[in-house]
């Protein structure tokens, strides 16, 4: 079978992608420091103001300058979604589907510069970054998968059993308008393009924004969107702050419906700013995780700790799907923590372009702050560091912001640490005396986005039953509580992870972004 890139595996991919990658990097670093314009109704438009986009693993290297665009540029971006909706909404469903796959298939040849960039911006290792943009073609594949396997969306109803008429009643789900995007900054190319694809599949016409931190990343796919031959105005890339850009877009009246990838706090805010509206307005939200993987005593330790400790320190713990709390019941609790100390303290860190990095990184210095306030709350609250604890700040460190794999034991369970999405490489352990308890443990959180769980087979029954996640994982070396795919694990969560119940990447995230409509047809006989 042939290598197919995805992140359960990128642990041992074919040497010609570390080629492609090295030379790609090449190219990329020999084209820093310029200026990129969003593109609004087709065309270049810059603002006023600028801002840079900074390597978080040397501060000194301006990666691209950026338009910092405010209120009246996102104005601008809506009113050209506005104007292109009628004819892209009466677009036929196949000839949408046919255009976004020519925006896949451009991801996919441009995939290691696209990658190379990701590496830069985020900090990711490179594999995982290469993942990221391959995921994010997937996901545009996908949701045209959707369309074609529903024929559009367009179903007969029953008939109406009228005596001298003849019937038609047809369900058939519409597009809403004006879509808007607002992406974060740790998976830059899928939780972009992902809602991206879907909203333009569906018929509706975009506006997306980026988390400043990782612009560039969402640059390349408005590229790929005007290389593909999509419409002006059907797509509109904009960049700027969310307290002015962002913030102009959600008041916006005239935009139909949101999705939102970010914190909790964030997320609830645009909820509530978004149903100030004239009526209610689809929206659909994934706010982080605090999510628990749960070892038995019946559990392979092996798996266990290889799974953890990805799941933990990948993208340096900046994940939503991070497995951040661990529960172990106590037979087995010394030998699960003796293995995953080993594996931690084997993790490479460094550079994440370079080839034998794990753990770059973290995106900015308020993420390098946070790092630090956590540790001295963990040291303050009793908790005892077994590996990590510090930042690294000497030699090749000394320009970026490097946070050392941290394991937390001996931290209280009441502790508000192990409720707060901390987005730093921080793992906290406890033993537990038996399974229902790590379970309680574990569904006590406002967060219900993914779990993890290790035992035997009998025990997986009982764990998915019991859990309160959206995306669940049983004896999973490859990340105990990360790596979903589109496809293969669609990726939502419940409680405070999410407000639509449905998964992204899965059998009903596109029917989201569609509305439905009965037209009844009555003729005389």
């Amino acid at each position: 079978m042939a290598f197919k890139l995805t992140y359960a595996t990128m642990f041992n991919p074919p040497e010609e992608m570390h080629n492609r990658f090295e030379e790609a990097l090449k190219a990329v670093r020999a084209n820093l420091g310029k200026e990129h314009a969003m593109i609004v109704d087709g065309k270049d438009y810059f603002a006023n103001e600028k801002y840079e986009d900074i390597n978080p693993a040397n501060t000194d290297e301006v990666l691209a300058i950026f338009q910092k665009g405010d209120e009246k540029d996102a104005a601008m971006a809506i009113e050209a979604a506005q104007k292109a909706f009628p004819l892209w909404s009466k677009t036929p469903w196949q000839e949408r589907v046919r255009l976004m796959r020519r925006v896949a298939e451009l991801l996919d040849e441009r995939i290691y510069e696209i990658g190379a960039i990701v590496a830069l911006e985020v900090g990711k290792n490179r594999m995982e970054a290469l993942g990221d943009v391959a995921e994010m073609a997937d996901l545009i594949r996908y949701a045209c998968d959707q369309m074609e396997a529903n024929d559009g969306f367009i179903k007969k109803m029953g008939v109406d059993p009228l005596s001298g008429y003849s019937v038609s009643n047809m369900s058939v789900l519409r597009p809403y308008g004006v879509w808007l995007v607002i992406s974060p900054f740790n998976f830059p190319a899928a939780l972009t393009g992902g809602p991206c694809g879907a909203a333009l599949v569906a018929g509706n016409t975009l506006v997306f924004k980026p988390a400043t931190d990782t612009t560039w990343t969402s640059r390349k796919l408005a590229e790929c969107m005007r290389d593909a031959g999509l419409p002006a105005g059907v797509y509109n890339f904009v960049s700027g702050p969310g307290r002015s850009m962002g913030q102009a877009l959600i008041e916006n009246p005239a935009v139909a419906g949101i999705t939102f990838t970010g914190s909790y706090d964030v997320g609830m805010g645009i909820y509530r700013d978004f149903a100030k509206g004239e009526y209610v307005r689809p929206t659909i939200l994934e706010l982080g995780g605090k999510n628990a993987a749960i070892v038995s005593r019946n559990a392979d330790i092996e798996d266990a700790a290889a799974g953890i400790v990805r799941s933990a320190f990948g993208l340096q713990g900046q994940k939503c799907s991070a497995c951040s709390r661990i529960y172990v019941e106590k037979p087995v609790y010394q030998q699960l923590l003796d293995r995953m100390i080993e594996l931690t303290k084997k993790i490479s860190i460094g550079d994440p372009t370079e080839r034998a990095t794990f753990l770059g990184p973290v995106v900015n210095s308020r993420s390098y702050q946070d790092y630090q306030d956590y540790l001295d709350k963990i040291y303050h609250s009793g908790g005892r560091f077994l590996t990590g604890g510090k930042v690294l700040n000497d030699g090749e460190f000394a320009k970026g912001y490097f946070c050392a794999p941290t394991i937390v034991a001996d931290l209280p369970v009441k502790n508000s640490i192990w409720k707060t999405e901390m987005f730093v490489p921080i793992t906290t352990i406890a033993y537990v005396d038996s399974l229902e308890e790590a379970m309680q443990l574990a569904n006590d959180s406002t967060y219900g986005l993914t779990a993890g769980f290790y035992g035997s087979l009998e025990e997986t029954s009982w764990f998915f039953d019991a859990i309160q996640a959206g995306v669940t994982y049983a004896n999973r070396p490859q990340g105990a509580t990360t790596g979903a795919w589109p496809g293969f694990q669609p990726f939502g969560g419940w409680k405070g992870s999410g407000s639509s119940g449905k998964n992204a990447g899965g059998l009903y995230y596109l029917q989201l972004y569609m509305h439905e409509q009965i037209q009844t047809l009555i003729k005389k006989a």
